[in-house]
């Protein structure tokens, strides 16, 4: 069967159906973490870096959160004002990139939110401590950032491998996922993800590669160093087990760091 080499970000519908799986699971963990560790607020704003195809700025939405959020992909977006419309409800989307987006002086939020290692599409040390700065500085002091992403293993060398399935209405999506072993120097990693896809009787196969940034749970220690606007509260793993915090080491590779903007008056000290 021919390979199609493309973006899989291009086809959002099928990126979409691969992960909302999970989407009500996450979207409670999220209300759960600012319910216990944010600043309590009427306005519940909530951002999202990179949204994707909308699939958290709907279900945050539909849960009454004010929501914005943006992403460097116009189908995605497209995708995701499309799905707003057919539901009735209503978010702010627009074009921008992790690490220089801006919004208006006015615009502060009471959560953000990144997960499933969006992050690590951030390939440089300068455009990661940018995205978590510019984070901060839109949310509220006392706000939370819940940031997501798989920690790298160097020590084991191997390829990793991952493979689900999904399915809505006539569609069929099976993901596999291949990631080759992390390279401690450059901190980079290459992956592979192929999508099976029969939609309407036929089959075919969707390839995209790309690379990430690696982390072990030192380097993540030191990013988080330098950007001190941020107090890291706990951590989880992606079983979202508020019942079950996790330490940041190396122990799992799935984590996630609950950030909090600290008072402004805290910086100036």
């Amino acid at each position: 069967m021919p390979t199609d080499h493309r973006d899989w970000y291009d086809t959002p519908l099928y990126y979409d159906i691969i992960f909302d799986a999970d989407t009500p699971r996450e979207a409670t963990f999220l209300e759960m973490v600012w319910t216990i560790f944010g600043d309590k607020s009427r306005t519940r704003r909530v951002l999202e870096p990179a949204c994707g195809s909308g699939r958290l700025v709907i279900e945050m939405a539909r849960r009454g959160w004010d929501v914005a959020g943006f992403d460097g992909n116009e189908k995605m977006l497209d995708f995701a004002k499309e799905r707003l419309r057919k539901n009735d409800l209503k978010a702010r989307l627009w074009p921008d990139w992790m690490q220089n987006f801006t919004l208006p002086k006015t615009a502060h939020y009471d959560l953000a939110h990144c997960l499933v290692s969006t992050f690590k599409y951030l390939q440089t040390e300068a455009d990661a401590m940018a995205c978590l700065q510019r984070v901060a500085a839109v949310l509220k002091p006392g706000g939370i950032f819940v940031l997501g992403l798989h920690l790298s293993q160097y020590a084991k060398g191997k390829e990793e491998h991952e493979r689900w399935k999904a399915t809505r209405n006539d569609i069929e999506v099976v993901c596999n996922t291949h990631t080759w072993p992390p390279n401690r120097k450059t901190r980079l990693e290459d992956l592979r993800t192929r999508l099976k896809i029969t939609h309407a009787g036929r089959t075919r196969i969707q390839e995209t590669r790309w690379q990430f940034r690696t982390y072990d749970a030192r380097q993540l220690k030191a990013l988080l160093r330098k950007v001190p606007e941020f107090t890291l509260q706990i951590c989880y793993d992606f079983t979202y087990d508020l019942d079950s915090p996790r330490k940041l080491d190396d122990s799992y590779p799935d984590i996630i760091l609950v950030l909090k903007r600290v008072q402004y008056s805290s910086l100036s000290e």
